[in-house]
């Protein structure tokens, strides 16, 4: 399969994908900090390139759900947080068949429609929490391969909840992807003869029932 990983640097859903023989390529404004195939740019450029699936990670910094009140409030201009709405927009109507888009708990859910479903790092190996939030265009929903929440539940809080620990201006590391999701996504969409088949006219826009 030829699959776009758009808005990612960091490889990690991209290598997932070629390391089981996909055509696999990440796309970003930033380099790639790992050896990989990668096209920097805007990734709204290259959307039209054939692609059997796509997975985006939109940037989170104006759609989280936990930064709203600095647009209430009146702290942020209102247009930063129209424009990543805007974006996620045009990312839901790409002409390519199958599509997540993957955020946080964020405004996509109240302003253009709910996800599809909400997964936990601890779900995939990871010992924390951090609530992922799935739209999907004709995928199933992500299966849990490893649940190892009694493990995380006795962590403290600064390593299961980490993400909130982290200070100002490590925003990469909080938007690092999970590899045991990433590896999930590979081997349970990766396979074309094991998903559903399209459904005609199905968009982003519109919610259906994936299972």
């Amino acid at each position: 399969m030829k699959i776009l990983v758009g808005c990612e640097y960091s490889g990690i859903v991209r290598d997932a994908f070629a390391m089981r023989g996909h055509d696999a390529w990440s796309c970003d404004i930033l380099d790639t900090e790992s050896e990989g195939n990668h096209i920097k740019g805007n990734v709204l450029e290259y959307l039209d390139h054939n692609w059997d699936l796509a997975i985006f990670h939109p940037p989170c910094t104006h759609l989280s759900v936990s930064g709203a009140r600095w647009f209430t409030e009146g702290k942020k201009p209102m247009k930063l947080r129209e424009d990543a709405l805007y974006f996620v927009k045009k990312l839901m109507e790409a002409p390519i068949e199958r599509i997540c888009i993957e955020n946080p708990v964020s405004v996509i859910s109240s302003h253009i429609r709910e996800a599809d479903q909400t997964i936990n790092p601890y779900q995939f190996g990871h010992t924390e929490y951090k609530k992922t939030c799935l739209w999907l265009k004709n995928l199933p929903l992500l299966k849990e391969t490893d649940n190892v929440l009694e493990e995380t539940k006795k962590l403290p809080d600064n390593i299961s909840k980490r993400i909130w620990y982290l200070g100002s201006g490590k925003g990469k590391e909080r938007s690092k992807f999970y590899t045991g999701i990433a590896s999930a996504m590979a081997d349970q969409w990766g396979d074309k003869d094991k998903l559903p088949h399209i459904l005609e006219q199905l968009d982003l826009f519109t919610k259906v029932d994936t299972c």
